[in-house]
């Protein structure tokens, strides 16, 4: 019991000396926190401590604690804030920019399949008039350098195809003539060829024989077939015009290249007009285009449109306009010149092809 009564009054000491001891720092004028990160000389704790007794009413006890008073440094605290890493902001840049990618993606694909699906539509036969009129006119002008130099058609095959039938038939004439003749050469290149160009014509069934697509493609590559025709017969370096069909202008290796390449392109064209399915047939032949037109029985109703007739009037006329003007332009310039002039209105009519209308579906 005493002993309690003797810790309880040496606690109540402490706080005492405690309380004096602030007391006498403040009226003193010395801070319990010293400023700048230093303490004063002044303020020492153990000379506080060699001096409690001139404080404490209790001269008995005694209070020694060097960890009383704690030095806090601010600008040690300031420095350690400043170290601290700085707040981490929300970006709406990145993520605007990424919904900005994202809606540029979708306009990227938006426009591809808009351009796939105009190429991929079938065009409009009733609306093809123009294109299908420049493959009339090109079948005159293709042929018009042909005819005018070996005499052979690489567009008309039903005269080529006599033509090798005759040279049989001289077989068995008697004259024991088994000359294979130049001319029966270049008309059975001309057939063959124009076989293989009509083939590739078939390869537009897998990409639809009516779109837009196939119809540019395969007037490019007819364009392509011409160019090389003019450049295989600039390269054999002979004339443009026969005097008589004993005498043909072209006679070399490279000739027939050209005739070649020409019946590839006529062969191609053909196929791919006869596909459209209009009035104007193939392009090509226009033998069934004079008969068809004789039995018209509309013919001579001139006071109103008539498709069935106007069209094949149309193929007849541009077949005569473009052998004029191959013509023409093969007296000034040659063979090389006016199938590169021809190499340029393909062009043209491929790109042509990509702008005519689409055709409506049926209601």
């Amino acid at each position: 019991m005493f002993t309690h009564r003797s810790s309880l009054k040496n606690g109540l000491g402490r706080i005492g000396q405690l309380h004096q001891r602030t007391t006498s720092f403040k009226s003193q004028g010395i801070p319990l926190i010293p400023y700048g990160g230093s303490h004063s000389p002044d303020l020492d704790p153990f000379s506080v401590c060699e001096n409690e007794s001139e404080l404490d009413d209790n001269p008995g006890g005694t209070f020694v604690d060097p960890n009383t008073f704690q030095v806090i440094d601010m600008n040690a605290q300031d420095q350690a804030s400043a170290t601290l890493p700085p707040p981490v902001l929300q970006r709406t840049s990145s993520q605007s920019s990424t919904h900005k990618d994202r809606r540029d993606g979708e306009g990227d694909s938006t426009t591809i399949s808009r351009l796939k699906k105009h190429l991929f539509a079938e065009v409009d036969g009733e609306q093809s008039t123009a294109p299908l009129s420049a493959y009339c006119f090109m079948t005159g002008f293709i042929d018009s350098v042909t005819f005018s130099a070996i005499f052979v058609w690489c567009a008309f095959q039903t005269g080529n195809t006599v033509q090798l039938a005759l040279a049989l038939a001289r077989l068995f004439n008697g004259q024991h003539d088994h000359s294979f003749h130049i001319a029966d050469q270049q008309a059975l290149c001309s057939v063959l060829t124009f076989i293989f160009g009509a083939f590739i014509g078939r390869l537009g069934d897998k990409l639809g024989c009516k779109t837009r697509l196939w119809l540019a493609l395969g007037t490019f590559i007819q364009a392509i077939f011409t160019m090389a025709a003019a450049i295989s017969i600039w390269q054999s370096h002979q004339g443009s015009v026969a005097d008589s069909r004993a005498n043909p202008a072209w006679t070399n290796t490279l000739s027939f290249v050209c005739v070649g390449f020409m019946s590839a392109s006529m062969g191609l064209q053909g196929i791919m007009g006869k596909r459209v399915n209009t009035q104007f047939t193939t392009t090509v032949v226009l033998t069934t285009t004079w008969c068809e037109l004789m039995a018209d029985p509309k013919l001579f109703d001139i006071r109103r449109m008539v498709i069935s007739r106007d069209h094949k009037i149309m193929a007849i006329g541009s077949l005569f306009l473009g052998g004029f003007a191959g013509r023409a332009l093969l007296d000034k310039i040659g063979s090389a010149g006016t199938l590169g002039i021809g190499t340029g209105i393909r062009l043209i009519i491929s790109a042509w092809w990509l702008f005519v209308p689409e055709k409506k579906a049926k209601k």
